[in-house]
């Protein structure tokens, strides 16, 4: 059987156009046995049949009390999370949240052209990316950089684009242990038409399989 993922999409704030396009790249990546919802209700039960659990372009407060405690629970004891873009824009209210995360959204400039560069091209998320990586996005802000508390693996080049506010050291995508778990995020995916490039997916892909403990 192949490894089973838990695709969660619900969205209480900014709904992304792209959604269903996202989750079929996810399911068209072929490895993973791809449950899709927008339940909370999905999140109360058993989490541990899932290699992960995928926060994709979620927002605002998708979570009950006790999906909160099912899916710290989850990820505590070993089990893997994966955010994609605006899950940085999801669970304010949490504080355990932000933590899991590494950082939180802050604000992003037009979506646009830009550069990132790729830090650490060891990670199955990003070993097939270029030292340089020409993409199309919104380039998110966050509240903090997570370096502290994270292994980096992509920054922006902010002088390729307009309205950066980070400065010179702007992660846009990470890894980190939580408890015996791991976490992958990325900010990329805003515009449906990412989903369509094959240097984006293979990045999907490498996290996802990161965190889900398939890939090293």
């Amino acid at each position: 059987m192949a490894p089973r993922l838990l695709v969660h999409t619900r969205t209480t704030d900014y709904r992304h156009d792209s959604i269903p396009a996202a989750v079929a790249a996810v399911r068209a990546l072929g490895q993973f046995d791809v449950e899709h919802t927008e339940d909370p209700a999905a999140l109360e039960a058993a989490l541990d049949g899932y290699a992960a659990v995928v926060f994709l372009s979620t927002s605002g407060e998708v979570l009950t009390p006790a999906g909160r405690e099912r899916l710290a629970g989850y990820v505590e004891a070993g089990g893997g999370f994966v955010g994609v873009h605006a899950a940085a824009c999801t669970e304010y209210g949490w504080p355990y949240y932000g933590e899991l995360l590494g950082a939180r959204f802050d604000r992003h400039p037009a979506h646009q052209p830009g550069k990132a560069v790729v830090e650490d091209r060891t990670h199955p998320a990003t070993r097939h990316l270029p030292a340089v990586w020409a993409f199309t996005d919104e380039w998110y802000d966050f509240r903090t950089n997570p370096r502290a508390r994270a292994r980096v693996l992509v920054c922006a080049d902010e002088s390729s684009y307009q309205g950066g506010g980070m400065g010179a050291d702007h992660p846009l995508a990470w890894c980190r242990r939580q408890g015996s778990g791991r976490v992958f995020y990325t900010a990329f995916g805003h515009a449906a038409e990412a989903y369509d490039d094959p240097d984006f997916r293979q990045h999907l892909r490498g996290g996802i399989a990161w965190a889900a403990g398939l890939a090293h």
